[in-house]
């Protein structure tokens, strides 16, 4: 079995993740390298959250730099004869932007959830048998329609009834049940809301059409994720899609056999590592770059402590007052290690990205770190169109940083 440093696993998963160098260039990126990412991360999770900037648009401003967000927009919600639609929403790693092509991949899964991810809506149909097909029927009629304009459009009172007669929130339910069924999906957004439309008006026929059953896409999904992630343990292989471990187990093993993935033991990890066959080992890792929370590189929260020594929580549900590092903290990674924790705050009012509070990770030197992050933190700022960098008091990199 071949063994390998946790240095030399590390620079494996950054280098897969697109994380190790970036391409000089002059100007923003474009659509080429913004496609390259994201065929680099093979997904982009959703989040609600606007503290800096929505969560779909930060990883790939990690691995490319300044770009224009409507790609994304684009990519996802707009579809031409000219630039056909190239990314679609589904339950991939939490909600998320993945490949078109991806879909037939999901198809058990949105069996599986064809009652909807939790409880709530088979106890609505119960109550209205007939709510799922009344807005199958609105969405039919007028097209992409948003939860609020699927219920003004059956608020028709019935005899004996005074106004609509389900509850406020069971139509949004039903939507949710039938987007995660595979029913309708998501074409567009307003104001981040979105809008469902029957998924055969969506996605391309030819794609719809395809079949492959849950053994078939599981082995697909652990391939795309060894290959996202380079190197990685079974439970990190099979956290970026959300399967489960009977699923991944039997999928590494196929993928073994076929030579795909070789086990490797990593020095100091405690578990078995696969490495897929096209992963490289770059000499050095030199990027400096901020990453959001949701951030593929970052997401599975026990891989970024195994590689980085990183011990990482998000604190948004966390009482401020018992907050350590901050509400929105993007971890800053420097020549491969993650140095520094950042917490961010895009003021649009002001035109400022404030640095709320900036924290050196370990013993490291916070003369070292400041210029690179400096650097990094005007790069944002000017990709989110604000026109100053305002550093805050708190942490003990900010003076440095100052």
């Amino acid at each position: 079995m071949q063994e390998m440093s946790a240095a030399m696993a590390r620079r494996t998963a950054l280098a897969a993740q697109g994380l190790a160098s970036r391409r000089s260039r002059s100007g923003p990126a474009g659509r080429a390298a913004v496609r390259s990412a994201v065929r680099t991360t093979g997904l982009l999770q959703i989040d609600s959250v606007s503290v800096v900037v929505r969560a779909h648009y930060a990883p790939v401003f990690s691995r490319v730099g300044p770009y224009d967000r409507t790609l994304i927009d684009e990519a996802a919600w707009t579809d031409t004869v000219r630039r056909p639609r190239s990314l679609v929403e589904y339950w991939a790693h939490e909600a998320a932007l993945l490949p078109v092509e991806d879909w037939p991949l999901m198809r058990w899964r949105m069996e599986l959830y064809r009652h909807g991810r939790w409880g709530g809506a088979a106890r609505i149909l119960d109550r209205e048998p007939t709510l799922a097909e009344d807005v199958l029927a609105v969405i039919d009629h007028v097209g992409p329609s948003s939860a609020g304009e699927i219920e003004k459009h059956l608020s028709v009172e019935r005899p004996g009834r005074k106004g609509p007669w389900w509850d406020r929130s069971d139509v949004k339910v039903v939507c949710e049940q039938l987007f995660a069924a595979g029913t309708v999906t998501v074409p567009a957004r307003s104001g981040f809301v979105r809008r469902y439309e029957l998924t055969e008006r969506v996605i391309p026929a030819d794609i719809l059409g395809i079949d492959i059953d849950e053994p078939d896409a599981v082995r697909a999904l652990i391939e795309k994720s060894s290959r996202a992630l380079g190197i990685g343990t079974e439970p990190d292989l099979r956290d970026y899609f959300r399967l489960s471990h009977r699923q991944a187990k039997a999928a590494i093993t196929d993928l073994v056999d076929d030579g795909v993935l070789e086990q490797v033991a990593v020095r100091g990890w405690n578990a078995p590592a696969y490495l897929h066959r096209d992963a490289r080992t770059p000499r050095a890792a030199t990027v400096a770059t901020l990453l959001c929370p949701f951030d593929p590189m970052i997401f599975y929260r026990p891989r970024v402590e195994r590689i980085f020594d990183f011990h990482y929580r998000i604190e948004i549900y966390t009482p401020q007052h018992k907050r350590i590092h901050g509400y929105y903290v993007f971890p800053f990674l420097l020549d491969g290690h993650l140095v520094a924790r950042v917490d961010l705050k895009a003021e649009r009012a002001s035109s400022e990205l404030h640095v709320i509070a900036a924290y050196v990770e370990g013993d490291r030197d916070a003369r070292d770190i400041a210029p690179r992050l400096r650097d990094v933190l005007h790069e944002m700022a000017e990709w989110l169109e604000l026109e100053r960098v305002v550093v805050g008091t708190r942490g003990d990199l900010v003076a440095a940083l100052r």
